[in-house]
């Protein structure tokens, strides 16, 4: 079981780092979310569940903060990207398709020509 919880960890490590290697190489917000979001989840979530395969003491304690992490940090990155889309900040020019224009939702919150118009 020891050795088992070390790879599960191992695993885990490696996912996270990979996610910040993501987070460095990806061009623009919406992407360094995207790759911190799905290798951090993984990887937190590898980690944490390997320590409580390694020490059964600690599974049911570690499972629960797996379970928050798992919950937690999708819906966390999820409003990232909604503010982010909010204030304006704008996609990749590398961006291929832009879906959120569809979302009256996710219209920024100011507008530039709004801000022309106040300026004169």
């Amino acid at each position: 079981m020891h050795l088992m919880g070390i790879i599960i960890t191992a695993i885990g490590v490696i996912f996270l780092f990979l996610g910040s290697l993501g987070i460095f190489r990806l061009p623009d917000v919406y992407n360094r979310l995207q790759a911190g979001t799905k290798c951090t989840t993984l990887g937190a979530f590898s980690t944490v569940i390997g320590v409580g395969i390694s020490q059964p003491d600690w599974f049911w304690k570690t499972l629960i903060i797996a379970l928050f992490i798992l919950i937690t940090n999708p819906i966390s990155n999820h409003a990232l990207g909604r503010a982010s889309c909010k204030s304006g900040i704008a996609l990749c020019d590398r961006t291929v398709v832009d879906k959120t224009k569809e979302f009256e939702e996710c219209k920024p919150l100011h507008d530039e020509s709004e801000q022309g118009e106040e300026t004169q």
